[in-house]
This record gives C-alpha cells, structure tokens and sequence, in this order.
C-alpha cells in the first residue's frame, strides 16, 4: 500500500510505503458500528441522577378532596403522573454504560477506518508538522494552504506551539498517534497524519 506524501503547501512530494493490514484492510460495517457504539458508551460519565416520589420535594397534603371532583383519587403531589412529581423508574448514577469490546476486535476496526479513509480519499500523510511560534493566525494559513476546512491533524508528538496555534480553531484538532478513537477519526472530514505518526500507528495498531 502506497500513500501520497504532501507537504504544507498542499504540493506531492512523494509516496509513502504504508502496512496493508493497517491500510488495506476491506470495510466491515458490522465492526465499524460496534466499535464506535462502544467506545462512546465507555466514554460516559454515568453520573445522571433522578429522583424518585421519596425524593421530590413535596406536600404531603391531600392535593383536593376524595369525592366530588371527578377526578381519580390522588393522596400526595410527589406521584409520578403529577407535574414535579418524581420519576418512577429514575436514572441513577450507579447506572453501568461500559461495553466490553475485544483488543484484537478493535485494532480491527480502526484499522477498517483508516482503509476506508484511504480508498475515499480522506486520509493525507504529509512530511512533517510544525509552527514556529504559538500563533493561530499562523497555523491556520498551514490549514488554509493545504486546502482543508475541517480536518484532523495526527502528530507523533504534540509540541506545544502546535497545541497552542491550533486549539481555538473550532474545525480543527491536533492529537497524537497514541490518542487516535475511531469516533475522531470519522467525524471529521479530512485526516491529516504526519510521516513519523504513520509508523506509530502501524506499530499501534497493525
């Protein structure tokens, strides 16, 4: 497998030779889905939290009469078909979200993502990456000369001019090899990864 090299001004410098298990691999949706569904459900929190009837609070007088009204019989305000009432069945935060997904499941399928990037032609490899000092305006006329919007920028290493220049610029992210997701890598629109980063990734992950 062959990738294209381009520099910061968005011109071909030369091709690449990259791991066909990493780069090369046929898509599999079925893959693809669990491994996003489970890397956002590990990604939660769990500390929602809901009351229930015992917890609101509440009057516990009667809210009208017994008889005569036509309405059914209701004791307190804290029941759950009451507005304010609490809920009956509440969200608490010992609520378990993790989904377990094999290593070799998911090595799998970010590398189904990173060929698939490939064959729609939304994955770039470019020499190399860097800012001379910590400017956003400079950094984002590298984004703007390679023709990007939105983009992902994956680096071997995060230097801190690059993190500062980069990280008031809402369409784009600058990571490292090692903090790839597969949610990332198919939210954003272009994925951008440096020559040093491809061999990381390989070790990573092929």
């Amino acid at each position: 497998m062959e990738l294209k090299v381009i520099n910061t001004q968005g011109q071909a410098v030369e091709n690449l030779l990259a791991s066909d298990a990493l780069f090369g691999r046929d898509y599999n949706e079925a893959l693809v889905h669990q491994v996003v569904t489970a890397f956002l459900a590990n990604a939660r929190s769990g500390n929602r939290a809901q009351l229930t009837r015992a917890e609101v609070s509440h009057s516990t007088k009667k809210p009208f009469k017994q008889k005569g009204t036509g309405n059914a019989r209701a004791g307190m305000t804290s029941s759950p078909i009451r507005r304010g009432g609490g809920r009956a069945f509440p969200n608490k935060p010992d609520e378990n979200f993790t989904q377990k997904v094999n290593r070799k499941m998911f090595r799998a399928g970010v590398a189904t993502i990173l060929s698939q990037l490939v064959r729609d032609e939304r994955l770039v490899v470019v020499d190399s990456l860097s800012v001379e000092t910590p400017k956003t305006k400079e950094f984002a006329g590298v984004v703007k000369s390679m023709g990007l919007e939105q983009a992902l920028f994956i680096t071997k290493e995060l230097d801190e001019n690059l993190y500062l220049s980069s990280r008031n610029l809402p369409n784009v992210l600058v990571i490292e090899a090692q903090q790839a997701d597969p949610y990332s890598l198919l939210r954003f629109k272009k994925i951008v990864i440096t020559r040093d980063a491809v061999k990381q990734l390989e070790e990573q992950w092929a």
